[in-house]
């Protein structure tokens, strides 16, 4: 059975759609949506069954983490712990935005979203669709890339209706997201760094960024 594809207006997202996507996230399943760079895969990161299933839909080995999108500084905090000054300053500097930021995790974070390194990889994205669905569930969400482990990321709903169509549900489509590179990853432990893999924000950004003066956390 392939995936049911709805077109969204990435800036003014209906709110019927937005909740229709919802109760798909809040029953375990796996939907595609569109982020500021590439389509993403999105589920419920505290329901284990739907993370189970984020796995088995891309085919990712559960060695490596899942992303977590987040829409504020506040559910950042609550998911991660002993945050250091240079997260503040990549978070003034680049959310919402292309930028994923790796810190340590918080005991309430599944370990198998962790991968078993209780780190996690927080995202907030510069995308009316994402935030207005985490708003709608009132919780963050597990978000990877909408492709199969292995081949091409996915720019557009139909790119992911062609990998993906026959394993998920739903695909909200807005078209081309106008992004072929992923998010720049950028590793914390403490107030030391480093770049995980650069995308969409470049590394003289980053620098820059984390050179600035300190910022008191809202």
């Amino acid at each position: 059975m392939s995936a049911e594809v709805l077109k969204v207006d990435a800036q003014n997202p209906d709110k019927r759609t937005i909740r229709y996507a919802a109760s798909w996230l809040r029953r375990g399943a796996v939907v595609a949506i569109p982020t500021d760079t590439l389509y993403a895969l999105a589920a419920d990161p505290v329901n284990l069954a739907a993370v189970e299933e984020i796995f088995r839909v891309k085919g990712r080995p559960e060695s490596r983490a899942l992303p977590i999108l987040i829409n504020s500084l506040a559910q950042a905090r609550a998911l991660s712990r002993d945050l250091p000054g240079n997260f503040y300053r990549l978070a003034q500097a680049c959310w919402p935005g292309p930028l994923t930021v790796v810190v340590e995790a918080s005991n309430r974070v599944p370990l198998k979203v962790t991968a078993n390194t209780r780190r996690i990889s927080l995202r907030w994205p510069k995308n009316e669709i994402v935030c207005s669905l985490i708003e709608e569930l009132g919780a963050p969400l597990a978000g990877t890339s909408a492709n199969l482990s292995g081949s091409s990321t996915c720019a557009s709903g139909e790119e992911v209706l062609l990998q993906l169509g026959d394993r998920i549900p739903l695909i909200l489509d807005t078209g081309e997201t106008g992004e072929l590179v992923p998010s720049t990853i950028v590793e914390l432990r403490g107030e030391h760094w480093c770049i995980g893999r650069e995308g969409a924000i470049p590394s003289e950004t980053i620098q820059e960024a984390l050179e600035g003066d300190d910022v008191v956390p809202a």
